[in-house]
């Protein structure tokens, strides 16, 4: 699976005063050993998902692979359907965490997998299919594996590894909690048990077996934007009768624009303003009374975040009081910045190349997708990385990305997260275990 003398070679020329030991490449055994029950499991969960705050099967199947595993301290019905399981190792000392979602979302697959989903649900009043489109069926399965290769290494586990299964990382339903931010609420990285460091992966659509990372803010805030301008209704053959609210929003679509490419300094971060819906009237003829627009912000810098926000809400209602119209905007915060922890990043470099499917992970550009895994980082040390997924036979161009009805996870690729998260967790454990 890997040159081994290059990842002892990484482990004894990166980490200073890091013994190495056997359980480096006991981690490798165990992994292949486990992999054809994890590819499995991957297929089950693909082809059974589940929507946010509704992954009650996917809990029970962790459930009953964790107690088959002999684990004893299992807690259920944690923000709704979470799962989160603690292992001891035959050592006292501290506790690390590794995160897995378990969400689907509402797409209707488009595969052709002997194992695609065929599972239908009604969203918002419409029938549709529900799809493992973003890879959580991976990170389920790839921390199951993790599960399996610990609990037979607890003699070489100084500490405790606390297995953290997570619901509705895609968002809570309306009028819910959920996901990440529940959890935390919860309680699930506080009491007797309480983590200092946590690690996490995500699924991307790069070469398979590819360890992809960034220090400091990885993936970005993820805003809802909502915007209703209210104009004067009256004949589309008389628009000086009236206020047009259509014009006026098309003005404000053009004048957000100009936020980010003339107001702010990306050479900061980059940052993302977008409109992705506008709804007005029902006849050619008749100019409507109202407009709604929904968008969503994206920012990597919490000050500029802020500072994108009240030029949003200026802009918008000036742009609409210079028409003689009214604006009401509201700003729903999401997800906060995905951090990784600099120095833990640091730390951490050397395991995460050893663990790339060429022995060289790649430091990434910042992402404008979000993650609730940054409520767990806003809270102790986090590394979230990624894991190339993409299929062999398609050039990599040319992969569907998450959330496509066409997203494929290529099985080859889950023995590397697997050794990943294990060897990151264990190292965390046995640096602070001795020093």
């Amino acid at each position: 699976m890997k040159k081994w003398s290059g990842i002892l070679g990484a482990f004894v020329l990166f980490t200073p005063g890091f013994a190495v030991g056997d359980w480096q490449l006991e981690v490798a055994t165990r992994t292949t050993a486990v992999l054809d029950d994890v590819i499995a499991l991957r297929h089950h969960f693909h082809a059974n998902p589940e929507l946010s705050n509704r992954e009650f099967k996917t809990a029970a199947r962790i459930v009953e692979e964790l107690q088959l595993l002999g684990f004893e301290d299992i807690q259920t019905g944690i923000a709704h359907t979470g799962v989160v399981a603690v292992l001891k190792g035959s050592k006292p000392g501290p506790v690390v965490a590794l995160r897995a979602d378990m969400d689907a979302l509402p797409v209707t697959e488009k595969t052709g997998l002997p194992y695609a989903s065929e599972v239908t649900t009604m969203w918002r009043g419409q029938e549709t299919g529900v799809m493992h489109a973003c890879g959580h069926d991976a990170h389920i399965a790839i921390l199951l594996g993790v599960a399996k290769v610990m609990v037979g290494m607890r003699d070489q586990i100084p500490g405790s590894v606390k297995f953290i299964f997570q619901p509705a990382e895609e968002g809570a339903p309306p009028d819910e909690e959920g996901g990440a931010e529940l959890m935390v609420k919860e309680g699930v990285l506080s009491g007797p048990e309480a983590p200092g460091a946590i690690f996490g992966l995500h699924v991307f659509p790069a070469p398979a077996g590819k360890i992809l990372y960034k220090p400091a803010g990885m993936l970005a805030a993820s805003d809802e934007l909502n915007i209703t301008v209210k104009g004067v209704q009256s004949h589309g053959s008389a628009p000086w009768n009236g206020v047009d609210p259509i014009a006026v929003s098309a003005q404000i679509i053009n004048n957000l624009q100009s936020i980010v490419s003339r107001q702010m300094d990306i050479s900061n971060a980059p940052a993302v303003v977008t409109i992705g819906s506008i709804n007005g009237g029902n006849r050619g003829n008749i100019i409507p009374e109202t407009v709604e627009m929904t968008g969503t912000i994206r920012t990597l810098d919490m000050d500029m975040r802020a500072d994108i926000h009240t030029r949003i809400q200026r802009t918008i209602e000036l742009t609409a009081l210079s028409f003689g119209a009214e604006a009401e905007v509201v700003i729903d915060q999401g997800y906060p910045v995905t951090v990784n922890d600099v120095d833990l990043t640091r730390r951490m470099a050397p395991i995460l190349d050893a663990a790339s499917i060429d022995g060289k992970a790649v430091i990434i550009k910042p992402v404008m997708g979000a993650e609730d895994f940054s409520y767990f980082a806003n809270e102790i040390p986090g590394l979230f990385i990624g894991l190339g997924v993409a299929p062999a036979d398609i050039p990599i161009s040319e992969v569907a990305i998450n959330h496509s009805p066409y997203f494929m996870v290529n099985d080859h690729a889950l023995p590397y997260g697997i050794e990943a998260l294990t060897n990151l967790a264990i190292t965390w454990l046995h640096e602070k275990s001795d020093g």
